[in-house]
Protein backbone atom coordinates (compact mmCIF):
# COMPACT_ATOMS: atom_id res chain seq x y z
CA UNK A 1 0.00 0.00 0.00
CA UNK A 2 1.13 3.60 -1.14
CA UNK A 3 0.79 6.07 2.41
CA UNK A 4 -1.28 9.41 1.52
CA UNK A 5 -2.48 12.23 3.12
CA UNK A 6 -6.19 14.63 2.05
CA UNK A 7 -7.42 17.59 3.47
CA UNK A 8 -11.03 17.23 4.84
CA UNK A 9 -12.97 19.92 6.51
CA UNK A 10 -14.16 19.13 10.27
CA UNK A 11 -18.00 18.64 8.97
CA UNK A 12 -16.34 16.36 5.86
CA UNK A 13 -14.08 14.40 8.73
CA UNK A 14 -16.41 13.38 11.21
CA UNK A 15 -19.40 12.48 8.76
CA UNK A 16 -16.66 10.14 7.40
CA UNK A 17 -15.77 8.45 10.53
CA UNK A 18 -19.38 8.25 12.09
CA UNK A 19 -19.96 6.40 8.43
CA UNK A 20 -16.71 4.41 9.13
CA UNK A 21 -18.01 3.42 12.58
CA UNK A 22 -21.20 2.78 11.39
CA UNK A 23 -19.83 0.11 8.76
CA UNK A 24 -17.38 -1.27 11.10
CA UNK A 25 -14.52 -0.11 9.12
CA UNK A 26 -11.42 1.94 9.44
CA UNK A 27 -11.59 5.51 7.61
CA UNK A 28 -9.05 4.21 5.27
CA UNK A 29 -11.57 1.35 4.30
CA UNK A 30 -13.78 3.37 4.28
CA UNK A 31 -11.81 6.08 1.68
CA UNK A 32 -10.70 3.11 -0.44
CA UNK A 33 -14.15 1.85 -1.39
CA UNK A 34 -15.35 5.35 -2.10
CA UNK A 35 -12.49 5.45 -4.57
CA UNK A 36 -13.48 2.70 -5.94
CA UNK A 37 -16.88 3.44 -6.78
CA UNK A 38 -15.91 6.28 -8.84
CA UNK A 39 -12.29 5.18 -10.87
CA UNK A 40 -12.74 3.06 -14.10
CA UNK A 41 -12.93 -0.48 -13.87
CA UNK A 42 -10.26 -2.77 -15.40
CA UNK A 43 -12.22 -4.42 -17.90
CA UNK A 44 -9.95 -7.48 -17.60
CA UNK A 45 -11.01 -7.89 -14.10
CA UNK A 46 -14.79 -6.91 -13.37
CA UNK A 47 -14.58 -8.06 -10.54
CA UNK A 48 -12.17 -5.91 -8.90
CA UNK A 49 -15.18 -3.08 -8.73
CA UNK A 50 -16.66 -5.52 -5.75
CA UNK A 51 -12.62 -6.32 -4.27
CA UNK A 52 -13.12 -5.57 -0.34
CA UNK A 53 -17.06 -4.81 -0.85
CA UNK A 54 -19.17 -8.11 -0.61
CA UNK A 55 -20.40 -9.64 2.22
CA UNK A 56 -21.64 -13.20 2.53
CA UNK A 57 -23.14 -15.64 5.32
CA UNK A 58 -21.76 -18.11 3.49
CA UNK A 59 -18.00 -19.05 5.12
CA UNK A 60 -17.18 -20.74 2.11
CA UNK A 61 -17.65 -17.98 -0.25
CA UNK A 62 -14.39 -17.49 -0.86
CA UNK A 63 -13.36 -20.88 -2.55
CA UNK A 64 -16.21 -20.31 -4.84
CA UNK A 65 -15.62 -16.94 -6.31
CA UNK A 66 -17.02 -17.81 -9.66
CA UNK A 67 -19.87 -18.95 -8.37
CA UNK A 68 -20.94 -15.71 -6.15
CA UNK A 69 -19.46 -13.08 -8.28
CA UNK A 70 -20.41 -14.47 -12.05
CA UNK A 71 -23.44 -16.98 -10.81
CA UNK A 72 -21.91 -19.82 -12.18
CA UNK A 73 -18.76 -21.81 -12.09
CA UNK A 74 -15.99 -21.04 -14.36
Amino acid sequence: MIRTQISLTEAEYHAAKAEAARLGISLAELLRRALRGVLPVDQSKPWMRYAGMIESDDSQSSTRVDEVVYGTER
